[in-house]
């Protein structure tokens, strides 16, 4: 259960339906699971069983747990290597219907036992919880759901039903006054999940949601809507190819790109992951530059040039060092759907540059809904050249491909530089450089 669950638990908020009786179908539908890009591996078609505990009766005004356990998961941990203990960590979605609208996000725990290689996943139990806001039958279907493995890089492998899936549970709710709220609003509020649908009284939509990441929103007063303004992407893993001082490295690193609206335009935030390796070289104050070209795709044409200030203080060798968040302003030049995906990456460091090309065909972070501004985007080139389109072409001053956005998730970076013959760690993490053989696979 998630800790603001547990707050609204002990202030009151609702009671938890936790120790009432509840009821589990089990729930078997056709799914495709689609490796991380890194292992080169093709998607994967299987069957996913997942039973649904629910309480089968509650009121309105009631919190109650729901919890996902996955009897067979769709894929099995491929034959190139073993997962080891506490090493997966699912998350699925349940879709709300009936009495509510919406999905549930359901999140498991990292846990697990040893996962030996060419064996079915073992996934721990996902629990959500759900506020029940209107009186009805409430149907609880399990759908699309992705596997985290952390070791010995992080990666996803996300599953999505290839049928329709019948209801695993259903929830009769009761006014508790013995007949049906017409008062209450549409749609049930949902536990670290998006709820969608349902309208307050006097018929304004509150927030929204946007394809590729979560807005935040809301009605004002006098029944005006200014609409979301700030937006988050999904994390994407991308496959770096590096061009460093002393030769080519293959690197992955996971990025998610945010938004927020200042007018017409957008401040751009590009964030990497958090963890941290320490630095086997001193690196002076004042020596390392990261920036990135974000590709522009759908209706908007072109790259956004983001950066981020250079280290401020001395790190000493074994010291962590942190690379700040990539920022920059995205002035749209069309009208429509644009995406932004992580492009190519640069980190200058003691007089020398790192070049890093994602592979095409990456998937973009985030999706907006945007309006021409004079001088914007569209048809534009990125900083030092570049090819415009968001889709892949030579990127001027550096070799490979930019990233083409396509369909389809902390912040530092993991970057190197290599000067000198000393190897210098960027960012909140080390790129992983692996020959690629053995990367192959891995989930």
């Amino acid at each position: 259960m998630s800790a603001a669950g547990v707050a609204l638990m002990l202030g009151g908020a609702g009671m938890l339906l936790a120790a009432s009786p509840v009821q589990a179908a089990e729930v078997s539908y056709a799914t495709e699971c689609v490796p991380p890009p890194i292992s080169g591996l093709p998607p994967v078609q299987g069957t996913t069983k997942v039973q649904i505990t629910a309480p089968p009766e509650a009121k309105v005004g009631d919190e109650v747990e729901v919890v996902w356990k996955t009897v067979q998961a769709a894929s099995k941990n491929p034959d190139v290597l073993d997962l080891e203990k506490d090493t997966v960590k699912p998350t699925g979605t349940i879709t709300l219907g009936g009495a509510a609208s919406g999905e549930l996000t359901a999140e498991g725990p990292r846990q697990n036992p040893p996962i030996p290689k060419n064996s079915p996943m073992v996934l721990p139990d996902m629990k959500a919880t759900l506020k029940l806001e209107k009186a009805g039958e409430i149907t609880l279907t399990p759908g699309a759901y992705s596997i985290n493995v952390s070791k010995p890089i992080s990666t996803d492998t996300k599953c999505s039903p290839k049928e329709a899936v019948a209801p695993g549970a259903t929830i009769k709710v009761t006014d508790g006054q013995g007949g049906t709220s017409g008062g209450t609003s549409s749609g049930g509020t949902t536990s670290g999940g998006t709820s969608s649908g349902g309208t307050t009284t006097g018929g304004t939509t509150t927030g929204g949601t946007t394809s590729g990441g979560t807005t935040s929103g809301g009605t004002t007063s006098g029944g005006t809507d200014p609409g979301p303004t700030d937006f988050e992407g999904k994390e994407i893993e991308v496959a770096y190819a590096c061009k460093t001082p002393i030769g080519d490295k293959d690197a992955v690193s996971p990025v998610r790109i945010n938004a927020r609206k200042n007018g017409g335009s957008y401040d751009l935030t590009v964030k990497f992951s958090k963890s941290v390796m320490d630095s086997p070289a001193d690196i002076p104050a004042d020596s390392v530059k990261p920036s990135m070209e974000v590709a522009l795709g759908g209706a908007d044409k072109g790259f956004v040039h983001v950066e981020g200030p250079t280290n401020k203080e001395p790190v000493k060798s074994g010291e962590p060092i942190e690379i700040p968040d990539l920022t920059g302003t995205y002035k749209p030049g069309a009208t429509g759907k644009a995406t932004l995906s992580p492009g190519v990456l640069t980190v200058k460091a003691l007089g020398t540059t790192t070049t890093c090309t994602p592979p095409a065909g990456v998937p973009f972070s985030l999706e907006l809904d945007t309006s021409a501004q004079p001088g914007g985007a569209s048809g534009g080139t990125a900083t030092g050249g570049g090819t415009a389109g968001g889709g892949s072409g030579p990127a001027g001053g550096s070799s490979g491909g930019l990233a083409q956005t396509g369909a389809e998730d902390t912040g530092a970076l993991r970057a190197l530089a290599l000067v000198a013959g000393t190897v210098i760690l960027l960012g909140g993490a080390v790129f992983t450089f692996t020959p690629w053989q053995r990367l192959r696979g891995m989930r």
